[in-house]
């Protein structure tokens, strides 16, 4: 069984190293799963000095106010043989074995962290002690409890530390110690108070009494330690600590330890409480407490545990395997990204995944919406159509039909068809754009490589620049062609008209009148709309053609193409990956480590009971 609290004491450890003490974090935390004893107690209530009996060392500081500021985990480890020693966690290479040095580097430790103020904080302090004299046990020292903040300490000291003991000691797997003084009204006592907040029923809360030595004359604490004043679901154990004249005199722990037992057995009110008052008494019974409760937590731990692996392990996959060496995978994982960017880029266009849809919605509505505002027929009034076929004519008028009064109109409607193809091409290259950056923001291998990311995002987008410059002129050529070359058959007809409508012989003058005119501007207007018909549906093919096939295609080709002249270490900055994912890839495979060792030492203590 002790195997057990060993076990706890190496997965706090790791918890630690990995800043998984209970605080905020992205997955569970194996800590808060983990049971612990928290030591709690207001100021001068004796705690240090249960600590001390309990390790039989003089350790911890001391002084006035606030000297605990931060959580010590204080972790014992029972030796068969050998010279007692102490290492904390932040020193794992060094070992103390003079414990005075073990106080200065708590307080060093301490203000490492805090600076030398007289702020607190969460962050805790491993110390584990190998000694003969000590059972297998693990403690949290939490600050003590005040009522009032002393010089350089900001009053919210107060609540401060109310907040940091409750965040430990409202977690069900924490076994509460509660050292009350024996000297005071235990209805005043900082710990009880506390702790029959969050334990109203005290299951899970040993009581400890100090100072018992200290009361006045005629009084007692039979009625506490017997359960009678507040009682507990555990007995209720008492301690007589070393005075301070003993602390200042450096009396052996283990001759207070002596005295102790022989107050007990000594003194008339507690003589038949002996074998459960004492540090050595409180020690064994902790040790004993925290076995059996580890043992029945063992069933939730492998399952936290269980489900804790396969969430790292799916993180992990996530994150991507970290960079290759050699330049040949360095070039395998570029075009590997790119390639699952390239899919991602398709699946849009295809309609697998949104957005491929605002393509048709150009040619379904923004291209003839746009071709509607171009409004023809207030092109051709008849202000501009007598003005263009005057024109035209110049010195001599037409005999028969104005054509090159005809040709100019058209052209003057025509060459407007320019603006809304353009416009077409460019909200096509838009959406091909926008497209490109959710492809990119949903590979998620290139979140991993910044510089590659940014490599690929520039080269599609260069490319699209490349497709919609080709695409405009192609388009564009388009309406071009019908200004240059005008559709003869639909023209043959208006010799027809002129013989129905009038006599060629006619004077100029009759020639410029406005039934005339008018006829001519609606038969140009018909023209038009019919080009404008034809436009319509091959735009969309020239536009898709040139811009979305092109796209589908080869949208990274010319980065290929200057990707195999690169050399490992260029390849190499393109897979420059940001630091914070590098770390976190390399925390998560360290709590992974954890989350496994721990699966197989609590599986192996679990076959074995």
């Amino acid at each position: 069984m002790e195997n057990l609290i060993t076990l706890v004491n190496k997965l706090q450890r790791a918890c630690t190293a990995l800043g998984d003490h209970g605080e905020e974090s992205s997955l569970p935390t194996l800590w808060d799963a983990l049971p612990a004893i928290a030591v709690v107690g207001g100021q001068s209530s004796g705690k240090s000095s249960v600590l001390e009996s309990i390790v039989g060392k003089d350790f911890l500081p001391r002084g006035a106010g606030i000297v605990t500021r931060r959580p010590l985990v204080l972790q014992l480890h029972r030796i068969d043989e050998g010279r007692e020693y102490a290492e904390f966690m932040h020193q794992p290479r060094k070992r103390f074995t003079d414990f005075a040095a073990v106080r200065k580097e708590i307080s060093d430790e301490t203000d490492r962290e805090t600076g030398r103020t007289k702020q607190i904080s969460t962050v805790p302090i491993h110390l584990s002690i190998f000694s003969p004299n000590v059972v297998n046990l693990t403690l949290v020292d939490l600050p003590g409890l005040t009522k009032v903040a002393v010089d350089g300490q900001p009053e919210s000291i107060v609540q401060d530390i109310e907040n940091m003991v409750r965040s430990y000691i409202e977690k069900p797997n924490c076994i509460i110690l509660a050292i009350s003084p024996a000297n005071q009204d235990l209805a005043t006592s900082d710990a009880i108070k506390i702790s029959r907040e969050v334990d109203p029923k005290g299951e899970r809360t040993f009581g400890v009494l100090t100072k018992i030595d200290l009361m006045d004359k005629g009084t007692d604490a039979v009625d506490i330690l017997e359960g009678r004043s507040y009682k507990l679901r555990f007995p209720w154990i008492g301690v007589v600590n070393r005075s301070q004249a003993d602390i200042n005199k450096s009396v052996d722990m283990i001759a207070a330890r002596r005295r102790e037992r022989e107050y007990f057995a000594t003194s008339p009110e507690y003589r038949h409480l002996t074998d459960r008052m004492g540090s050595e008494h409180l020690g064994k019974m902790l040790s004993k407490h925290l076995e059996t409760v580890i043992k029945s937590r063992i069933p939730g731990l492998q399952s936290l545990i269980n489900k804790t692996i396969t969430e790292l392990e799916a993180e992990l996959n996530r994150l991507g395997k970290p960079i290759a060496s050699d330049a040949g995978g360095k070039l395998y994982a570029i075009m590997e990204i790119c390639r699952t960017f390239d899919q991602i880029f398709k699946e849009h266009l295809d309609g697998v995944r949104p957005g491929g849809d605002k393509i048709y919605s150009v040619f379904d509505n923004q291209l003839p919406a746009a071709l509607k505002r171009l409004q023809f027929d207030k092109h051709l009034s008849m202000e501009n159509v007598r003005k263009l076929i005057t024109e035209a004519d110049g010195y001599q008028p037409h005999l028969i039909a104005p054509e090159q009064g005809y040709r100019r109109l058209i052209e003057f409607s025509l060459v407007t068809i320019r603006g809304p193809a353009e416009a077409a091409v460019d909200a096509v290259h838009a959406i091909l754009k926008d497209l490109t950056h959710k492809a990119i923001g949903e590979t998620m291998e290139l979140k991993q490589y910044p510089t590659l990311r940014s490599e690929v995002a520039n080269a599609a987008i260069e490319s699209l620049d490349r497709m919609r410059e080709e695409s405009k002129k192609a388009t564009l050529q388009l309406v071009d062609m019908e200004i240059g070359y005008l559709t003869v058959e639909y023209f043959r007809k208006l010799p027809q008209d002129i013989e129905k409508g009038g006599n060629p012989t006619h004077s100029v003058f009759d020639r410029y009148n406005d039934s005339y005119l008018r006829r001519v501007g609606t038969n140009v207007l018909s023209y038009v709309n019919m080009v404008c018909a034809s436009l319509r549906n091959s735009i969309p093919k020239s536009v898709v053609y040139c811009q979305v096939r092109e796209a589908k295609r080869g949208l990274l080709d010319h980065f290929f193409t200057e990707l195999g002249k690169k050399e490992s270490k260029q390849l190499g900055k393109l897979l420059d990956e940001d630091p914070a994912i590098m770390q976190r890839r390399s925390n998560l495979a360290k709590r992974l480590e954890l989350y496994r060792s721990a699966q197989e030492e609590i599986d192996a203590v679990a076959w074995s009971k």
